[in-house]
């Protein structure tokens, strides 16, 4: 579980009942006062649990936060990747990635509440931003970005920069298309995405 320190640390998976209990009512705070206005003693009415309880569990309100970041998006995205490295064929693979960010997380009510948290308070609270970063983002960019260094034979001269262009562009469609009602402005279905982003990724390459 995540504890009261200032270093970012690996998510683990899995809660206990009493740990979603209050992650439940952790998460009706967070989304009705944002992190700013949240407190334990409002956390502690809401689920129906002591502050010691709480306390005991996630440490402070960060740990509360990153908790709920890990049991609302990491457990559902991360666990594609967290513990092994991305193995198959890059078209397949690809496709894959996305359509577990899209059915998993992107898909999620949940999760599209949380970010726009993250999102309004990130000027103010800038470590929720990294650690959502840190947690989701880099994990991803990192081990896709280790997958195309090892295959040569697709032609990515700069794995690091590809990798971020393939997350950045899932996270950008998300944004728009969900957060800010592209969806009814202009239209794009994410099967056309990802036929071109794929496309672009392996566009130096003879395999498709």
């Amino acid at each position: 579980m995540p504890k009261a320190s200032g270093d970012f640390e690996t998510p683990s998976v899995g809660f206990n009942q009493k740990q979603e209990q209050i992650l439940q009512g952790a998460m009706r705070v967070f989304l009705r006062t944002g992190y700013a206005g949240t407190s334990m003693d409002r956390v502690s009415a809401e689920a129906g649990v002591s502050k010691q309880t709480i306390y005991s569990y996630f440490g402070d309100k960060k740990g509360l936060f990153q908790a709920l970041m890990e049991w609302v998006t990491i457990a559902s995205f991360c666990s594609f990747f967290v513990t092994v490295e991305l193995q198959g064929e890059p078209a397949v693979l690809l496709r894959q990635l996305a359509e577990t960010y899209f059915t998993k997380v992107a898909d999620n009510p949940e999760y599209l509440a949380l970010f726009r948290v993250i999102v309004a308070e990130s000027e103010r609270f800038p470590e929720l931003a990294k650690l959502y970063t840190h947690t989701v983002i880099q994990r991803g960019r990192q081990l896709l970005s280790q997958y195309f260094a090892c295959h040569s034979e697709l032609g990515i001269t700069d794995p690091e920069a590809t990798a971020q262009i393939f997350f950045g562009s899932l996270v950008s469609y998300v944004m728009v298309q969900q957060m800010l009602y592209g969806n009814e402005m202009m239209p794009l279905t994410r099967d056309r995405l990802l036929d071109s982003l794929i496309s672009l990724v392996l566009s130096k390459s003879e395999i498709r």
